[in-house]
């Protein structure tokens, strides 16, 4: 007989509840939870995709090793970690520490096998640590490390209450919010305006967010820190500055007028392309609205003044007495409290070390990590400290990071490489042992991550819908088998490091971890209310999962800045904003050397990662694959919608079809994200049938936010032309060749 699982769907940031209609190992259909507090029975297209990565033939459902012709031969798994062990060891023994990088994909960061993969790197004690967090979130984690005193907590836009919305570089309606976890998105902006309230969404491009939007304000790429200092401005200049309750714990204000002092509306209008009338109207709007909040996302940290924006964006909300009040920017009271669960875990060093940088490219280690878009450099420069081994663990960074085509190029040049993932894809491909895990509906989960962004404060346990697979293994078991394996072997950073590692590899399982995580948390044993004493056990028990109420002011008690003041004008901020009209003179002569347009991205609501391009489903209709353009930069090119067009970097040109579109400003061009699958040695039909190009194949790896070193995939500068007849006859050849495989 049928029968029902309740969990997530842990494919993007919205966690939605799910209900998972299956019998036996048949899935026979997914829906929405109603029962489910956070997202009210609300699911998007990708929801149902579980059921196809779950099924996919293309799925690798058993360990693999390269063959000396390239090919793979299957393994059992005790044979697959001890040579995965072994050729990691040997790196080690020959090279060193250090010779070992590692990288951990977005999909990591959906399951609490994270922990155990953060434990992986304290075994192999290199200093090479990679994620994806550098390619798209940096500039948040600095700011908050700057103002706050901790990167690992982010001011979340109180949507529940708040009157006046201002969204910069973000389409939630796409992405169900990010660093904003908030199910069913679209329904929550319409229930802004429904109570009176305003959503207002600058942006390059009229995104899905802004046709919901009270109104849609095209800024330029790059230019929403000249924006902010304008409307900043104007606050200071007619007296709207009023920092309210927390007026006694903030530090900086002084500092911040005399900055944007000189920021007229005029000034600003000229680098942001935002008219002076309209930054002045926002800036009154924002300080008039009973509750307010900016909010910021991708397209503002990628870019190369990502991280003063998103300073400036939270100085709106504190110079306007928003920041931790109902309807304004506040704080979650999450279940698990990221810091101390990391520091259990060995990830130590949570701030920006401009001292400790990387070998080659001298970019600054920021929460343990280097910046991805120095990794490809890492492996091919010699020298003490060359890369030379690589453990990748759910991600696809030769379609994800800056440069890719140059770090697609390096990999075979490592002696060693073991990637932890479910295909063969565009970066496993050169991996001498594949560990593949099984599909997230084989596998209990407790989501610890999300509720820590979240417009509200809940928690909720997915319990496994369907059995294993014979043989099959859930990631963690994967990644904590490796490490024994490589045990003492690796294991030379000091004896508390040994003892400290040796002790957490007794965990058998992340929920024995999380266990002491939830006992230390803000609703553990230690504490008082009716919530006290979670556990793993009481949030599996609640089927639909637990609501833990609204979000709640929490300044200045969570801050650990001197003082526990809120440093709203660090001094490497203000430096930084100093030089900006130097970064708009520099952007400038980029355009002068004939890149005359701007390189943006896009996503598409059935897509967050290249395994779902595998997905017949979400893959179906016109290829989305396009580069949008303007009728006037069209015209001027002499583009019609459809055409093949070249787009060229500094370092780059792809070719791909062009669609004439006014939904982007002028000067701008935009491509999606996460394509190129016709390279040869991929593992999946459905996505090379529709291959697309890679963008990152052109982002350039120099270009990036300043401060970080975080991508600045949306200061690109590129041009566009028409492909010559015969390379567009022959890319037609090609298509049609893929589209036959």
């Amino acid at each position: 007989m049928p029968t029902t699982v309740h969990r997530q769907c842990n494919l993007c940031e919205a966690h939605c509840g799910i209900a998972v209609e299956v019998q036996g190992t048949k899935v026979l259909r997914i829906t929405g939870d109603p029962e489910d507090h956070f997202s009210r029975g609300y699911i998007c297209p990708k929801a149902a995709a579980l059921t196809d990565l779950y099924e996919d033939p293309d799925r690798v459902t058993t360990p693999l090793r390269k063959t000396a012709d390239g090919g793979w031969e299957p393994l059992g798994w005790d044979e697959a970690l001890d040579a995965a062990a072994a050729g990691l060891r040997r790196v080690r023994e020959q090279h060193g520490a250090d010779a070992i990088a590692n990288y951990l994909g977005n999909p990591g960061a959906h399951s609490w096998s994270v922990l155990a993969f953060l434990t992986l790197r304290l075994v192999l004690g290199t200093r090479n640590n990679y994620s994806a967090t550098s390619t798209d979130q940096l500039p948040q984690h600095l700011t908050s490390a700057e103002m706050l005193g901790t990167p690992l907590v982010f001011p979340i836009p109180d949507l529940e209450r708040t009157d006046h919305l201002l969204v910069l570089g973000a389409n939630p309606a796409v992405s169900n919010g990010s660093v904003m976890s908030a199910p069913g998105v679209r329904d929550r902006l319409r229930a802004v305006k429904a109570r009176g309230g305003t959503v207002i969404v600058v942006d390059p491009r009229r995104t899905e967010t802004a046709r919901l939007a009270d109104e849609h304000v095209a800024v330029r790429p790059g230019g929403d820190p000249y924006l902010l200092l304008g409307v900043i401005g104007v606050l200071f200049a007619e007296g709207l500055v009023a920092v309210g309750r927390l007026a006694e714990h903030v530090d900086g204000v002084e500092e911040l007028r005399a900055l944007t002092a000189a920021w007229t509306p005029q000034r600003a209008a000229e680098h942001s392309g935002v008219d002076a009338d309209t930054i002045v109207r926002l800036a009154r709007g924002f300080a008039a609205a009973p509750s307010a909040v900016a909010y910021g996302r991708v397209g503002v940290c990628q870019t190369q003044t990502g991280t003063v924006t998103h300073w400036l964006i939270t100085a709106l909300n504190t110079l306007t007495g928003n920041l931790d009040r109902p309807g304004g920017a506040m704080f979650t009271t999450p279940p698990v409290d990221p810091t101390p669960l990391l520091q259990l875990v060995g990830k130590t060093g949570f701030r920006l070390h401009r001292t400790r940088t990387a070998r080659v490219s001298g970019l600054p280690n920021m929460n343990g990590e280097f910046p991805i878009a120095g990794l490809a450099d890492e492996i091919t420069t010699p020298g003490d400290g060359q890369v030379r081994g690589l453990v990748v663990y759910a991600g696809n960074p030769v379609l994800s990071a800056p440069g890719g085509a140059a770090l697609d190029a390096a990999l075979p040049q490592l002696d060693f490489m073991v990637a932890i993932d479910q295909y063969v894809t565009e970066t496993t491909r050169h991996a001498d042992i594949i560990l593949p895990p099984v599909s997230a509906l084989e596998r209990d989960d407790l989501d610890f991550v999300m509720p820590a962004v979240s417009v509200r404060n809940h928690v909720r346990f997915s319990p496994a819908a369907v059995p294993k697979r014979p043989g099959g293994r859930e990631d963690w078991q994967i990644i904590n088998g490796l490490s024994r394996r490589l045990g003492t072997g690796l294991r030379r950073r000091g004896v508390a490091g040994a003892v400290h590692a040796a002790t957490l590899l007794k965990l058998d399982s992340p929920a024995r971890i999380l266990d002491l995580a939830l006992a230390m948390g803000p609703y553990g044993v230690l504490r008082r209310g009716p919530l006290k004493g979670l556990t793993v056990a009481r949030v599996r028990a609640a089927e639909h999962g637990i609501d833990l109420g609204p979000l709640e002011p929490r300044l200045p008690g969570m801050l650990t800045t001197p003082g526990r003041r809120v440093q709203l004008a660090p001094e490497l901020f203000v430096e930084e904003a100093r030089r900006l009209d130097a970064q708009a003179r520099e952007q400038g002569e980029a355009t002068a050397d004939g890149f005359d347009l701007t390189l943006i991205g896009r996503r598409s609501l059935r897509s967050n990662n290249s395994w779902l391009h595998n997905s017949r489903r979400l893959m179906k209709g016109a290829d989305r694959c396009v580069a949008l353009l303007h009728p006037d930069d069209a015209q001027a090119r002499g583009l019609s919608d459809g055409a093949l067009v070249r787009v060229s970097s500094r370092v780059g040109a792809i070719d791909l079809p062009v669609q004439v579109s006014d939904e982007l400003r002028p000067g701008v061009v935009s491509i999606p994200h996460g394509f190129g699958h016709g390279r040869e040695g991929v593992g999946w039909t459905h996505a090379a049938a529709k291959p697309g190009v890679s963008v990152n194949d052109i982002t350039d790896p120099t270009v990036l936010d300043r401060l970080t070193g975080n991508a600045a995939y949306n200061s690109v500068a590129v041009r566009v032309e028409a492909v010559p007849v015969d390379a567009a006859a022959a890319a037609d050849d090609a298509a049609l060749a893929a589209g036959g495989r």
